[in-house]
């Protein structure tokens, strides 16, 4: 009996560890639990289709989400008034953009386009094709309320470009507060007509969609956003992640009659590679470390100078990001990141020992016979190659090449050079003065546009985490991360794309 009471309690242990994996991987990586269930926000647009990856999800991990339904506007107007809640989906992007713009939001996960249909029921007995059937006397019509909701007011501003919706709006007989009030409507023949984005038909048998001329421009773009609200936003982003992978939430969009994004897939704990300049490091490196933390990722980061970078991605290394030291070197790997976007920008200046004991004022000082010059390794980093520009430019290259002693591929290297006291002079970065300015001083050069570098940011077109590596441009395009590289020295691009440009 001893034996067989054993054997039970072993038999009841392994089934304790063997139950729920998903739930216990996630807790390990992330202490992801069911007292850290997400509350979501979403359009009633995607009501059906949300219901569906929430069953998916909670099936799969044992963490329930919290979903409330309602209007766009409405949702967001109830999220900015009780700062509260984790994700926010509403039907179009464009709420998103104004939740940004009221600094509600930390980032966005794109999601699915969906279209505007006219609502009928099944045959489409009225015979509507285009706007004039729906003016008709004997058609009524309902709409969702331009006020309150994503398809209302699309809707008023298409018709608005084409002298239409003035019209339409006399006539229509139901204002409705959400989309699928005006399903329900023609479902229940309360109205002949409804407008509505497509993918809202797809729980509705006895309706169909009929696309009409006039609201062929209307298409909205669906993305989730993290709330800055957020009390759990490691558990908020698992779920969005979960959401807006390709082979997890997009299939049930793809079901549900949407148009998805091309998505990441499916990780617990995606790994992203990126490759950056040298110079950068001090400037992200915090930043990465936060965006590690919060999306529940691993990033792992490759510094060098840009040339040595460019040399491992011809040969066949490529990163899911680049992030160039200057724009030369983002070109030398176009085929690459064909789509790079410009953050910051930092100039050469020259380095010299405290109190500048040899009255080093300008590139031509830099002749000065038995100087000991350091620059950068033209071919290995972009501070090198714009280095051997400048110099050129100024008419110079001669007289202080004569002095060089010695061509690192970094300026960290330099900087170790003139602490040590084997350098008098050294070209480099502004970054590199600041981080050394308890031993250096920076002279700068004047007069040569060539001696500022810009820095793009690319993400693969090859990746398989290409949302991910966008998501960490805009975390390195933060306001935080902004002091960050202006305290380091660099001068920031304001050039964040908005919602509507990043479609």
């Amino acid at each position: 009996m001893v034996a067989v009471a054993t054997l039970l309690l072993l038999g009841l242990l392994v089934a304790g560890l063997v139950e729920r994996p998903s739930r216990r991987v996630a807790t390990e990586t992330g202490a992801l639990s069911a007292e850290l269930s997400p509350m979501i926000y979403c359009a009633a647009s995607n009501r059906g289709v949300m219901e569906a990856v929430r069953a998916d999800y909670e099936k799969e991990f044992g963490i329930p989400v919290q979903v409330q339904y309602g209007a766009s506007q409405t949702l967001l107007a109830s999220l900015e008034v009780s700062k509260s809640g984790d994700l926010y989906l509403p039907a179009d992007d464009s709420f998103l953009t104004a939740a940004r713009e009221r600094n509600l939001i930390v980032d966005d996960f794109a999601l699915a386009d969906m279209k505007a249909v006219v609502a009928v029921p099944k045959g489409n007995p009225k015979q509507i094709a285009k706007l004039d059937d729906l003016l008709r006397d004997e058609i009524r019509v309902a709409q969702g309320s331009p006020e309150a909701t994503a398809i209302g007011k699309l809707t008023k501003a298409a018709l608005s470009a084409i002298g239409r919706w003035e019209t339409l709006a006399q006539h229509t007989t139901v204002i409705n507060t959400t989309v699928n009030e005006v399903a329900n409507d023609v479902k229940i023949g309360a109205v002949d007509a409804g407008i509505v984005y497509g993918p809202v038909l797809h729980d509705y048998e006895t309706l169909e969609g009929i696309s009409i001329p006039e609201l062929a421009s209307i298409q909205s773009r669906v993305a989730v956003a993290l709330l800055k609200s957020s009390t759990r936003p490691r558990a908020a982003v698992h779920f969005a992640r979960y959401l807006s992978a390709r082979d997890k939430g997009l299939v049930r969009y793809r079901e549900f009659g949407f148009e998805p994004v091309e998505g990441d897939p499916w990780s617990e704990q995606p790994e992203l590679t990126l490759y950056a300049g040298s110079m950068l490091r001090p400037a992200i490196e915090e930043t990465i470390t936060e965006f590690e933390r919060r999306e529940g990722v691993k990033v792992t980061r490759v510094y060098n100078g840009c040339g040595i970078l460019v040399a491992q991605m011809k040969a066949g290394e490529v990163p899911d990001a680049y992030f160039a030291c200057d724009t030369e070197f983002m070109n030398q790997v176009n085929d690459i990141f064909p789509s790079p976007e410009s953050v910051s920008q930092n100039e050469l200046v020259i380095l010299v020992k405290k109190g500048n004991p040899h009255g080093i004022e300008s590139l031509a000082d830099l002749s000065k016979p038995g100087l000991r010059v350091g620059i950068g390794h033209e071919k290995q980093c972009a501070m090198g190659w714009i280095t051997q520009r400048t110099f050129e430019e100024s008419g110079l290259r001669t007289e202080v090449m004569k002095n060089v002693v010695v061509q690192t591929p970094t300026g960290d290297m330099l900087v170790n050079q003139m602490r040590s006291g084997s350098l008098d002079a050294a070209v480099a970065y502004l970054s590199n003065a600041v981080g050394a300015a308890e031993f250096l001083d920076a002279v700068r050069i004047q007069g040569i546009p060539c001696s500022v570098a810009t820095q793009p940011y690319g993400v693969a077109k090859g990746s398989d985490h290409r949302q991910l590596g966008q998501r960490l441009l805009h975390a390195i395009r933060t306001e935080s991360s902004k002091e960050k590289f202006t305290s380091e020295g660099f001068r920031w691009l304001d050039g964040q794309k908005s919602a509507e440009e990043r479609r």
